[in-house]
């Protein structure tokens, strides 16, 4: 596909993505508390994608994926600046709900609301032919992205990215913990995560950037 073709594309189904409300006027359960602000970032060209779960306060009131301290732990993981970060022509961003969903009663977001996946995942993976690397961040990307070769919780799950990482598929999917504030416990539990995983991950980025 010529390239102002594949951006054209990407252009017009993202245009749809940023008006859908169906999680507001077609739920699945409970409407959305709030009006939508659906938060996707798609690319032609970007060879890596970061499969979130779904936008927070901070990114529901600026419109950026993981503008927020969730962002910081996870650049710097990649090693990138903000600037690259936000650069389409490198990175792409599909997270698994594309609105924030809401709060529960501790004060932590709700899981991503479950009607987003089934109505863009797929088209959304196909306007994006370029990317080779999935960055699936927290467990409902591990689900989607690995199916049957996700682990049983997300703890399995990243231990064995390895094996994940080495399955003859495209495109290839590296899992990863969220990098909110609450998973800090669970980081300084598995330190193998930064001194494995980490340098792994900057390598594959910076071979893709």
């Amino acid at each position: 596909m010529p390239e102002e073709t594949a951006e054209a594309a990407v252009a017009a189904l993202e245009a749809e993505i940023v008006a859908c409300r169906i999680c507001r006027d077609r739920p699945l359960g409970r409407p959305l508390p709030h009006e939508p602000r659906p938060v996707p970032r798609l690319s032609a060209t970007a060879r890596v994608l970061v499969a979130g779960q779904a936008p927070g306060t901070r990114v529901h009131a600026s419109g950026l994926p993981f503008d927020d301290a969730s962002g910081d732990r996870l650049r710097a993981w990649m090693g990138v600046d903000r600037a690259a970060f936000y650069d389409r022509a490198r990175f792409a961003f599909l997270p698994m709900g594309f609105c924030f969903p809401g709060n529960d009663a501790h004060g932590g977001d709700l899981p991503p609301r479950r009607e987003c996946a089934p109505a863009w995942r797929v088209r959304s993976m196909a306007v994006m032919p370029a990317v080779d690397l999935v960055l699936a961040v927290g467990r409902p990307a591990q689900l989607w992205h690995l199916g049957r070769d996700a682990g049983a919780g997300l703890g399995e799950t990243v231990a064995r990215w390895r094996e994940i990482l080495a399955r003859p598929v495209h495109p290839r999917v590296l899992p990863l913990p969220h990098p909110s504030w609450r998973n800090s416990g669970w980081l300084k539990r598995h330190p193998w995560f930064e001194a494995e995983v980490v340098p792994e991950l900057r390598r594959l980025v910076a071979e893709r950037s």
